[in-house]
């Protein structure tokens, strides 16, 4: 069974959707196709709603705006405009908060519509950079959906570089460190990996022995295939 919002939460973003013509109830009924998303009502607007409990808001937007894909709701068929200007005021209101992101990358971004995934792809991008930290795995999610599903090699390695280059070390994985690398490889941009496994040996960025290791025979393989193509 669904969660229940409860009823001051629910009285808030009544509120707030109040002062913008059109907006429905906070959770549309199951079994409904829903009505076109609205875009969301100012962050200015939102926070005077919100009566100083902002996070409550942000959690009763969530509901609302997930609440737009119902069983019977293609993806396509949602304004993937409007629902990014609510995924961003949802983060405004509780930077903490994951939803939004999560959502952005691992379900919309399913869309079979490339435009609609780049959006959702652009938004986790966009705010990544605001919490790199706590915010590097839906971009890494972002990166292997650029990937695959859009194929497009440059945009995969822009948000995988993002990783490697903004969050901090003790945080990141050696798998994702290593995605950008991961992608040059399959691009065949044996230079550009190269060079990147020496700017990494280099600068320190890498202090497990194991991890040191796999770069270095990962350096001598492409070294060693390039030599075999240019002999």
């Amino acid at each position: 069974m669904a969660a229940r919002v409860p009823l001051p939460v629910t009285l808030l973003l009544g509120a707030a959707l109040a002062l913008q013509v059109g907006y429905q109830a906070v959770r549309a009924p199951p079994h409904r196709v829903a009505s076109k998303l609205e875009d969301a009502p100012p962050l200015a607007v939102l926070r005077l709603a919100s009566l100083g409990e902002p996070v409550a808001l942000a959690k009763a937007m969530t509901l609302h705006a997930q609440g737009q894909d119902a069983a019977d709701t293609p993806l396509n068929s949602i304004d993937y405009v409007a629902l990014r200007s609510w995924f961003e005021r949802i983060v405004d209101l509780d930077p903490r908060g994951q939803a939004p992101l999560l959502a952005a990358s691992q379900v919309y971004a399913a869309s079979s519509d490339p435009a609609r995934t780049r959006i959702m792809l652009d938004f986790v991008y966009c705010r990544f950079g605001e919490d790199p930290d706590r915010r590097w795995p839906w971009l890494a999610h972002a990166a292997l959906v650029a990937r695959h599903r859009l194929h497009d090699a440059a945009l995969a390695r822009q948000y995988a570089r993002a990783i490697r280059t903004r969050v901090t070390n003790g945080v990141l994985p050696a798998w994702a460190r290593q995605m950008e690398l991961f992608i040059l490889d399959d691009m065949g941009e044996d230079d550009s990996a190269k060079a990147l496994i020496g700017a990494m040996l280099a600068s320190g960025q890498v202090s497990d022995p194991r991890e040191l290791a796999w770069l270095e025979r990962r350096l001598h393989d492409i070294s060693a295939r390039q030599r075999q193509a240019h002999p």
